[in-house]
């Protein structure tokens, strides 16, 4: 990264956090450029240097935060191996050691979860996701053998359903324990295998 790239990264980080900085203070639609420069120290020219409006920046505010999760569970590296070499039962994601440090991410970004979840196409899931699904659900299901044409159904059921639990709980300001939380997912998911068996 030369001089000004670096420069032009920096500036850009500044603003991020410039925007994070502010969705603590208020909600995200009452958040203007003049806003975001006052808070980031820069002027409207370099702001518009980087993006058109607030929403681009809240994209990529969530985009790296995505990036960020995604790195930190190291799904393309850690799980790959594991899905092959584990016992079925160690397979199951919906679990204590999944959910909780998911909830507990959610739950230290909830302003910026909140802010895009009435605007579901700024979240900038479906790299993500899909990243997930390749390198981790996918090989999962095959391994239970499911058959591959329903894979992609069983991914919508399972992280709509989520999703939705966990856009209900940011709205009750994640008034509900994490560890509650996560029993209540794991109840749910058992639940729908528990009918499927019987």
């Amino acid at each position: 990264m030369n001089k000004n790239e670096s420069k032009y990264f920096n500036t850009s980080l500044k603003m991020n956090d410039a925007l994070i900085s502010l969705l603590r203070k208020k909600d995200f639609e009452y958040i203007s450029v003049k806003d975001v420069c006052e808070e980031a120290k820069v002027n409207r020219s370099t702001f518009y240097l980087h993006y058109n409006n607030t929403f681009e920046l809240l994209e990529e505010v969530i985009e790296r935060l995505n990036s960020s999760f995604s790195n930190h569970l190291n799904f393309n590296k850690t799980y790959k191996t594991i899905v092959q070499s584990s016992n079925l039962d160690d397979l199951f994601l919906m679990k204590d050691e999944f959910l909780i440090p998911y909830l507990t991410f959610v739950k230290e970004n909830k302003k910026i979860y909140r802010a895009i979840k009435n605007q579901p196409s700024i979240f900038g899931a479906n790299k993500i996701y899909k990243d997930m699904f390749d390198s981790l659900f996918s090989p999962i299901m095959s391994r239970f053998g499911l058959d591959s044409k329903w894979h992609n159904y069983m991914m919508d059921f399972y992280i709509n359903g989520i999703t939705s639990v966990i856009f209900d709980w940011l709205i009750n300001d994640c008034d509900i324990d994490i560890n509650e939380l996560s029993n209540f997912i794991q109840g749910l998911v058992i639940s729908s295998y528990a009918k499927k068996s019987n």
